[in-house]
């Protein structure tokens, strides 16, 4: 088979699933793992995939990226509602973590707690709750994504070390039965460590997450304590969440 013939076929894969692994090419094309590899770099060369840790994925899932600005703006009631249902879940005299999403952002904005401490890396997060004196807040400092509004690197990681907290609130843009995804790899290690230091992780996620990956996975499902969502997912997904003793809350 021609280089040619492969990449179609490689293109007509991933048209249809969005993403397609060396392995993949390898048995739909009988061919070894260094022509795939060099397939990829090719198609990439022509700006028609790109290239992922292990395989490849389609452009246009990159331009679904958009700023955290951006991803204010396309706020939704779902988003809200999970929120306002994540933050009745914080008492007072808790200490919680917070990471960077505009999801977990809507629960900062329903709290209503009297007494309380907020460890984040959200310039947003910490800029919403300064308003609230009754809450103190732990700001980590690193490498700042201006675009995306999070600080990020070897030091926030370091700083996180030294907190131990009750709940960690995060938020993914995948979620299956292989774990939590995120875009960004930066902010994904960072998300690593939030889980490692909380008693009891809440994943906050609306139910187009379900069924879909990002590019960097954060944690298995094992780690996950509760989801809330604005919709059940199917009964596939749904047994595993079940599986692992995940407590699911549907906000109204």
């Amino acid at each position: 088979m021609y280089q040619e013939e492969r990449m179609e076929m490689i293109l007509n894969h991933l048209n249809e699933y969005k993403r397609i692994s060396v392995e993949k090419i390898c048995n739909l094309c009988n061919v070894s793992r260094d022509t795939a590899r060099r397939d990829l770099v090719k198609l990439e060369e022509k700006g028609a995939i790109l290239r992922t840790r292990g395989g490849a994925l389609l452009p246009s899932l990159s331009k679904e990226i958009k700023s955290y600005k951006d991803r204010l703006h396309n706020d939704s009631k779902e988003k809200r509602a999970i929120g306002k249902l994540a933050a009745s879940l914080v008492k007072n005299g808790d200490k919680i973590i917070m990471d960077t999403s505009t999801t977990v952002q809507a629960c900062s904005e329903f709290l209503q707690v009297d007494n309380c401490t907020v460890i984040t890396n959200s310039i947003n997060q910490a800029d919403i709750l300064s308003n609230r004196p009754e809450i103190r807040i732990h700001l980590l400092g690193g490498q700042l994504n201006q675009e995306q509004r999070f600080s990020y690197g070897p030091s926030v990681i370091s700083m996180l070390s030294n907190y131990y907290v009750d709940k960690a609130f995060i938020s993914a843009c995948g979620l299956t039965e292989e774990g939590v995804t995120v875009i960004f790899e930066e902010d994904g290690f960072v998300m690593k460590k939030m889980i490692e230091q909380a008693d009891q992780v809440i994943l906050l996620v609306d139910s187009s997450k379900f069924g879909k990956k990002g590019f960097f996975k954060v944690t298995d499902l094992s780690q996950i304590d509760i989801i809330i969502t604005n919709q059940l997912p199917d009964k596939p997904l749904m047994d595993v969440f079940k599986g692992y003793e995940i407590n699911v809350m549907l906000a109204e």
